[in-house]
Parts: structure tokens; C-alpha cells; sequence
């Protein structure tokens, strides 16, 4: 069994810039990938993942980032005020609409 290596976040960003970097120079990304894996001395496997990561935060790849998840529970928080707020609203137009009705004409 292969023990698990920490690699640094500067060794990880200059292996994703680099493949990046050097990609059109390979017949394909995954080409790349397995050269510079082996140059730097991880998995090709955990290079693309760092490259998959990476793409995803730039929001090349995917539907949304990784800082998203904080960012939805923000505005569904914000979701649930305004539709608090607007059944308050509803509810004092409605009174004082039936107390407008209520009130006998001038």
C-alpha cells in the first residue's frame, strides 16, 4: 500500500499552471498530465484532480465553484426573509383593506 504524500499548495499550483501551460503542446490534456505527473513525482491521477479542481473554481468546468455552497445557503437565507417579510406585508394589507371597508363613508 502507498503511503499518502501531502504536496504543497505552490507545488500543486505550478503543476495545474503548468500542465495548463503546456497542454496544446500534447496530443491531449491527459497527455500532459501524465508528463508533468511524472516530472513532479505524484500520480497522474492526482494531477487531474488538481487540474479538475482548478477549472472548476475558474468556473471553466461545471455549473459553479467551490466557494458556491456559502454563497446559495446566503441567499436562500435571504430567500426565506424577503418571503417572510412579504406574508407580513400581505397580511397588513389585507386589514387594513377589510379596515378601509369597515369604516362607514364620509
Amino acid at each position: 500500500m502507498k503511503r499518502s504524500i501531502r504536496y504543497s499548495s505552490e507545488v500543486r499550483q505550478r503543476a495545474v499552471r503548468m500542465v495548463l501551460d503546456h497542454e496544446h503542446s500534447y496530443s491531449s490534456q491527459w497527455a500532459a498530465i501524465e508528463s508533468i505527473a511524472e516530472k513532479i513525482g505524484c500520480t497522474p491521477e492526482t494531477l487531474r484532480r488538481w487540474v479538475r479542481k482548478h477549472e472548476h473554481d475558474k468556473g471553466r468546468k461545471g455549473s459553479s465553484t467551490s466557494g458556491d455552497p456559502d454563497r446559495i445557503k446566503k441567499l436562500e437565507r435571504e430567500n426565506r426573509e424577503l418571503r417572510r417579510a412579504n406574508e407580513i406585508l400581505r397580511k397588513a394589507s389585507a386589514y387594513f383593506a377589510q379596515a378601509e371597508l369597515d369604516r362607514p363613508p364620509k
